[in-house]
């Protein structure tokens, strides 16, 4: 079994793909959820995840990893700690008391980042993403992630100059439940024709 093929049979396992209408961060409603934030209950799963990206990580150049909250951080954490590579995070909230800092961690002005997320639809929330990093002198050019929806991030980050880099797209996925029974013919089919329309 490819590595794949066991991380996309895992998360159908631990209930992360979920089938129905749901509306996503972008505003789009889709047919299918991939909810990654379940990993922190399942550490053999998350360490399948992390390994993948390790491997995909390694042929990348960076001073840093920079976990995207919340759901990324678990992944960039077992990363971290698994290969000793420092990491940094920027804050949902600024806090108004203390240091006051929107980046968390340790770094000097112009070391390079590789960012790590769970998963990409549109580019517009990646952008968001990088913006406090950017500003505090961090430089980003690549951005790791577990499951690309391939409905046009990838595309919307290389016109800005990045690079992503991912685990698994979304139709090799859903081909891999097909294929292992987990999804009948006709899920397969709407999920398919959702993500050929809904690109950006």
């Amino acid at each position: 079994m490819s590595k794949k093929e066991e991380i996309a049979l895992a998360l159908h396992e631990i209930g992360a793909i979920k089938f129905g209408e749901f509306t996503l961060k972008s505003g789009i409603k889709s047919p299918i959820y991939i909810d990654l934030r379940l990993l922190i209950s399942y550490p053999k799963v998350l360490r399948l995840i992390s390994e993948a990206m390790i491997e995909m990580a390694k042929g990348l150049k960076f001073d840093v990893i920079a976990g995207i909250p919340y759901t990324a951080l678990p992944i960039a954490t077992a990363i971290s700690i698994s290969q000793e590579w420092p990491m940094v995070y920027a804050r949902k909230e600024v806090k108004d008391y203390g240091t006051k800092k929107k980046i968390e961690g340790v770094f000097k002005e112009g070391d390079t980042a590789l960012v790590i997320d769970d998963l990409i639809t549109t580019g517009g929330s990646k952008f968001e993403t990088v913006e406090p990093f950017e500003a505090s002198g961090l430089k980003i050019t690549d951005f790791l992630v577990l499951v690309d929806r391939e409905q046009g991030g990838g595309r919307q980050l290389e016109e800005k100059g990045y690079k992503l880099h991912s685990i698994i797209g979304i139709n090799e996925l859903l081909d891999i439940l097909k294929r292992n029974n987990k999804i009948d013919a006709e899920r397969y089919q709407e999920v398919k024709e959702f993500i050929a329309a809904t690109q950006v």
